[in-house]
Order: structure tokens, then sequence, then C-alpha cells
């Protein structure tokens, strides 16, 4: 008889250390080369896209007519900044194929059901993940002219590159993970490791800290423009609680049914069949 392959050889879908390794490294590695892949193409969109990063610069310098410019101060920084540019963009590219590969290193620990849970987990990570920054895109203009709207009149701004590039990457980088943040939690949740509860108790860190990123992500002169930050992280943060409370609410249902099945088993007295059958065996 030929060995049993898959799920129906291992129901319980256990690996050994060595295997959890390898697996984490395969899927790694495929995130790797798609990022990379996709990196190539950035090479191709460095020039648009760093126009538009660096139009709010130029922007300012006519608006306020002074002198504000980025500043390429090494031999080979341009290279490298086009290198960075090209890297980030191939990681946004390849953002539906990581976050994939990631879902899918959970996906075998979990049973059948609960693996159509992760492919949604995965489903509604992508488009938040742009979401965020979308968001984050839409607001670095105003960020960008808000810190360097303290400069003296008679002064300029030469920005060095790199530190504007790393600026615009943590700006667009943070509000990204901030929205994927919720489905882990949720994620998280459907796997038994934190209960609802647990995250309902320290939402007012959460608003505190969302407020504090909001404001210094996105800092404006009008309160409006870091509300409408606010508003959906804390939104999903709260849709987030909501669901895994109800999960919470379902699994203990469904335990509570499950121990009132065996206890029932177990009380329950055996019938004279059973009895009559047991003798027999024994006989």
């Amino acid at each position: 008889m030929a060995p049993m392959k898959g799920r129906k050889a291992n129901p319980q879908a256990q690996m050994a250390l060595k295997e959890h390794l390898r697996e984490f490294r395969n899927r790694l590695l495929k995130s790797a080369i798609a990022t990379i892949l996709c990196a190539v193409a950035g090479f191709f969109l460095y020039y648009p896209i760093m126009e538009a990063i660096t139009d709010p610069i130029h922007q300012i310098a006519q608006e306020q007519n002074r002198n504000a410019t980025i500043n390429f101060s090494g031999v080979a920084s341009s290279f490298d900044i086009m290198v960075q540019v090209s890297l980030c963009t191939g990681l946004v590219i390849a953002s539906p194929i990581w976050l994939y590969q990631l879902g899918a290193f959970i996906m075998p620990a979990l049973h059948k059901k609960e693996r159509m849970y992760a492919f949604g987990f995965v489903g509604a990570a992508v488009p938040l993940f742009l979401l965020g920054l979308w968001i984050a895109w839409i607001c670095m203009p105003t960020a960008v002219y808000t810190l360097t709207m303290f400069t003296p009149a008679d002064q300029a701004n030469f920005i060095e590159a790199k530190t504007y590039i790393n600026f615009v990457v943590r700006l667009l980088l943070s509000f990204a993970i901030a929205f994927v943040i919720p489905v882990a939690l949720v994620a998280l949740n459907m796997l038994g490791i934190l209960p609802g509860r647990t995250i309902l108790k320290s939402w007012r860190w959460v608003v505190v800290l969302v407020a504090l990123l909001a404001a210094i992500t996105a800092p404006g002169t009008d309160v409006l423009t870091m509300f409408y930050l606010m508003a959906p992280l804390l939104l999903l943060f709260f849709i987030a609680i909501a669901i895994c409370l109800w999960n919470d609410k379902r699994r203990e249902k469904r335990n509570a049914k499950l121990a009132e099945g065996e206890g029932a088993g177990a009380d329950q007295a055996t019938s004279d069949s059973e009895l009559e059958n047991l003798g027999r065996d024994k006989s």
C-alpha cells in the first residue's frame, strides 16, 4: 500500500523544527525573488517616481520664492538613491506575493476551515496595505511643507537626498504597516493566541499611539489633517476588536457544546444489551 501523503497522513499538520525552518526559508526566498524582479521594474519607473517624490520641494521653491532643492552630496549617492527607490518600489509591487507567502507559512498549521480564514486575511491585508500607502502619499506634500515652513525667509533648504528619501519611505511604510496591524490582530485571535478582551483592555494606549503617529507623520496646521489619518486607523482597530470578541464567543459556545457532549456520554448508563454483549465477549 502506498504511503499516505498530505493532510490525511498528518491531520494535525505537525512539523518538526527543521521543517518549519525549511518552510520559512522557502517562503522568504520566494518573497525575495518576487521583490527583486519587481525592483527591476522599479528601475524603469525611477525617474517619474523621483519626480513625484521631489515635487513638494519644487513647489516650496516656487511658492515661497526661495532656494529649496534636493542635494546629492556624494559621487555615488545618486545611484544609491536609485537602488533604494527601486527596491522600495519593488516591495510595494510585490506586496500581494510576500503577504501571501506570509499567510501560506501559517496555513499548514490550520484546519481546512481555518485555512479559508487565512486566505481572507491575506485578501484583506493587501488592499489595506495599499490604502495606507495611498493615504500617506496624499499627506506627504503637507508634511514636507509644514516641516520646512520654519526655515527663515533669507535662508535656503538644501536637503540631503538620502535623508529626504528615508523620510518619505518611513512615512509611507509606517502607514502601510499600521493599516495591516488590525488584520494581524484578527489572525492571532483566530489562532487562539490573542484573546479579544486582551486587545480591548489596551484601547486607550492604541488611541494615544495612533494620535501620536498621525501627528508626527502628517503634521499640519489644520487639525482635520490629523483626524483624517486617525479616523481610518481607529475604525479598523475597533472593527478588529469586534471580530475578535465575536470569535471568542463563538469559540466558547463551541467548547461548551463539546464539553456537554463529553459529559453526557460519560454520565449515560450502560444499557442491558451492551452489558449482555460484554458478557458474550468475555465468554
